[in-house]
């Protein structure tokens, strides 16, 4: 398996593999949608993607988002999107993406990497924990509102 820095010629597979990454969180399968997003991000440098491959087969994806902390008035990374394949599950994906995430967030200075997941993604919470993450949102709610 190779992690590689994607970019806009990986497009076909990131796309795919978003779009099950949608579905898994309940949202309607569009391809389409997945395929513009992700090329959005991708040609506005807006996101970095990181891609696990082997054979040419794309096996789960990261996507970080560079932002900051102005409390903190440092440079951040969000890990927004972490997704495996699910015939490629328990076989290390996640934890080459994780890794590359982190190597590549310590590359840039940012001083910490913010994720979130569901309350019920168990196997999540314990590679996020293995990994060193801690868990840090009881002191704060997390509330959105649509436009």
């Amino acid at each position: 398996m190779e992690i590689i820095h994607a970019d806009i010629c990986h497009l076909n597979q990131i796309a795919t593999l978003f779009n099950d990454y949608r579905v898994f969180y309940h949202c309607q399968s569009d391809l389409e949608l997945a395929r513009e997003f992700i090329a959005a991000r991708l040609n506005n440098n807006e996101s970095v993607i990181f891609l696990a491959v082997e054979n040419d087969r794309a096996l789960g994806f990261t996507q970080l988002y560079p932002s900051f902390c102005s409390v903190e008035a440092c440079k951040i990374v969000i890990l927004y999107d972490l997704y495996v394949a699910e015939d490629a599950r328990k076989s290390g994906v996640a934890t080459g993406l994780m890794n590359a995430a982190r190597a590549y967030a310590e590359g840039t200075g940012a001083r910490r990497m913010d994720l979130s997941t569901q309350n019920t993604n168990l196997p999540g919470q314990h590679l996020y924990e293995k990994q060193g993450y801690q868990r840090s949102g009881e002191d704060f709610y997390i509330y959105s509102l649509y436009l």
